[in-house]
């Protein structure tokens, strides 16, 4: 083992040599370049991070900054890196440069002196052990980490029905994290339901669906919080119901149940995810006409009216894959996951379309339609419509 002072002096030395090729600057400037588009990166560990800092700063950690870096900032930005004193910026900063990083700084005297000097300080939110252990791959993630699980957290999605589509979606958004579930069937769990509905199983038959799925979501998580809807929609309470959540995640299996998810969101603004399946078919969109970015159609854009009855073979009657369901399920979970953190680009004004025996997917753009009832720029349609449930629908 060397004596101390000479693992102090090569400390020193290896410092002086960074500090040579590496520019320093000091949180002033720091702050300034980060405000004109800077990319400002804590390297520190996460329990220093937990007790504060720099506002907007990414918290990647000097462990895994070369893994992080290049899906957080590109070769020819400005990188400014802060650690806790000023040192282990400078190692950090060296790596990239190694990796082909062209301006890249450290942050003299780290967050000790950013925090000296009176600078905004922000206070991560803070993530019990238990769920840092259940969520460490989302935290790994920059465009997740402990900001973007905080919200999912803190989020409230509402899944109609508890069936095909229901099932996966549910499951899915429960082990993500999402901290509230609203669950809306007013059904009960039969045999031929387990063929495809992995929320339940053969011990909850006959049991309500929402308590089933309650049950099996509790057990895959208990701290998701599951509020349990046993009624069928109608126009008298469809916007009683949807009212108070983030996104609404249409896993219906009959076209009147439809048009009512799909005229409370855009009357309250929501984003409607919607599924179909239909033997080896299926579809996902996100139906969400208000979203500023987008300006997206609503599902009467796609369909105006209700096919008139016997038109669409519901599922009883055309069969579905069982496996189906599970695959457009696991994608209104993702497009749902995307809508709460605000990532990537969701699949509004677009429908995915799959073919499961040619496995195969193509998307198909879906404009507004000015001239829709519901939507339009002359909207006609403001209440809501009970339409004959004798119009079964083709998608479970």
């Amino acid at each position: 083992m060397k004596p101390v002072h000479l693992v102090t002096d090569g400390l020193q030395s290896r410092v002086a040599q960074l500090r040579s090729h590496i520019r320093e600057i000091d949180p002033s400037e720091a702050q300034a370049l980060q405000h004109s588009g800077a990319v400002l990166i804590d390297v520190r560990e996460a329990d220093e991070i937990a007790q504060g800092t720099a506002p907007g700063a990414l918290r990647l950690g000097r462990g895994f900054l070369e893994l992080r870096i290049e899906q957080s900032a590109e070769r020819n930005s400005t990188v400014i890196l802060m650690c806790g004193s000023g040192t282990r910026s400078l190692f950090s900063a060296d790596d990239l440069v190694r990796m082909g990083y062209q301006d890249v700084r450290s942050m003299s005297g780290g967050f000790s002196r950013w925090k000296q000097e009176g600078r905004p300080i922000e206070i991560p939110p803070r993530i019990d052990p238990i769920a840092r252990e259940r969520y460490a791959r989302h935290l790994l993630i920059p465009e997740i980490g402990e900001a973007g699980q905080e919200k999912l957290m803190n989020a409230k999605v509402l899944l109609i029905g508890a069936g095909g589509l229901g099932s996966p979606a549910g499951y899915y958004l429960a082990a993500a994290g999402v901290g509230t579930i609203g669950l809306i069937d007013h059904d009960v769990v039969d045999r031929s339901n387990l063929q495809r509905q992995i929320l339940h199983s053969e011990a909850s038959l006959g049991m309500s669906k929402v308590a089933s799925a309650r049950m099996t979501l509790k057990g895959l998580n208990p701290s998701v919080n599951v509020i349990g809807h046993e009624e069928r929609l109608t126009s008298t309470n469809v916007e009683q119901l949807v009212r108070g959540y983030q996104v609404v995640v249409d896993g219906s299996d009959n076209f009147p149940t439809r048009y009512l998810v799909n005229d409370a969101c855009v009357n309250l603004g929501l984003p409607h995810v919607y599924g179909a399946v239909h033997r080896f078919d299926g579809e996902v969109g996100i139906f969400w006409p208000k979203h500023s970015e987008h300006s997206g159609p609503c599902y009467r854009c796609l369909h105006p009216e209700p096919p008139p009855a016997g038109a669409a073979p519901s599922c009883a009657e055309a069969g579905v894959l069982g496996v189906l369901p599970g695959t457009i399920g696991l994608i209104q979970a993702t497009e749902t996951i995307k809508l709460l953190l605000g990532i990537g680009e969701p699949l509004v004004g677009r429908i995915l379309h799959y073919d499961a025996l040619r496995m195969g997917f193509h998307t198909m753009r879906l404009p507004r339609n000015p001239a829709c009832p519901c939507c339009g720029d002359d909207r006609s349609l403001t209440g809501y419509m009970d339409y004959d449930l004798a119009c079964a629908a083709a998608r479970p």
